[in-house]
């Protein structure tokens, strides 16, 4: 019988840089030998891609209990036919957003209930808690700039400012001591700086989560060491 796999997340405000260091550090994973499974939410490989598009297209007005569900319902999905078997054959799972991103924008954003979204939430992934949740963290102001250089901001990208203000002022909270007792189901909570090159968040990330699992991941501090050693060179 396989151990159980880990089970990461990435999360973070808008334009924070969290999918470009979800494919880096599913790409920094695999170079050590681990078998590494990589989720975005929303989404799936069946219904969760046509609420992925639902939910992201930008000429929709979505009221926020629908929206809460649909998110609810590709979570449902992803954790039932991709997650919950990846982990049970002891695979790394990497998820571009997860739970806390419920409480962050349907919750700070939206206005929502907290205890309400979370029994929605339970009931989409069966109380599936994740290990470890990198909060990537960098100043607002900074990020949403970045996001205004895509070329084609989604539905919630084009919200206003308040908005973004309320989403990042609750994953400011989550990385308190009182925020994670009130919300169990989102597992263990820390910030990364996300200040810096990509490369340099990167080497962030996988100095964390090498010291938090030595005997699997201590290796991605050698390939860290080795990747600054050439950039110096350079």
């Amino acid at each position: 019988m396989n151990a159980r796999g880990r089970f990461i997340v990435l999360e973070g405000v808008e334009g924070v840089g969290k999918t470009t260091q979800w494919k880096q550090l599913g790409s920094r994973l695999r170079a050590i030998g681990l078998t590494v499974v990589e989720v975005r939410e929303p989404g799936g490989p069946n219904v969760g891609e046509f609420i992925r598009e639902l939910l992201l297209s930008a000429d929709r007005t979505i009221p926020p209990t629908t929206e809460a569900l649909l998110f609810a319902a590709s979570r449902a999905e992803v954790v039932s036919t991709v997650i919950q078997p990846a982990l049970e054959r002891g695979d790394i799972v990497l998820v571009d957003r997860f739970l806390l991103s419920t409480y962050a924008y349907q919750g700070g954003g939206r206005g929502l209930d907290h205890t309400q979204l979370g029994n929605i939430n339970a009931f989409a992934t069966g109380g599936l808690t994740p290990d470890v949740t990198l909060l990537l963290s960098l100043p607002l102001e900074s990020a949403l700039k970045r996001a205004t250089l895509r070329s084609t901001p989604d539905r919630i990208e084009r919200e206003d400012r308040s908005f973004h203000e309320r989403v990042a002022e609750t994953f400011l909270h989550a990385t308190s001591d009182t925020w994670q007792h009130a919300h169990p189901d989102c597992g263990r909570i820390d910030m990364i700086d996300a200040t810096g090159s990509a490369d340099e968040v990167t080497h962030r990330c996988v100095e964390f989560l090498a010291q938090l699992w030595p005997s699997q991941m201590g290796a991605l501090l050698e390939g860290s060491a080795a990747k600054s050693a050439a950039g110096t060179a350079a």
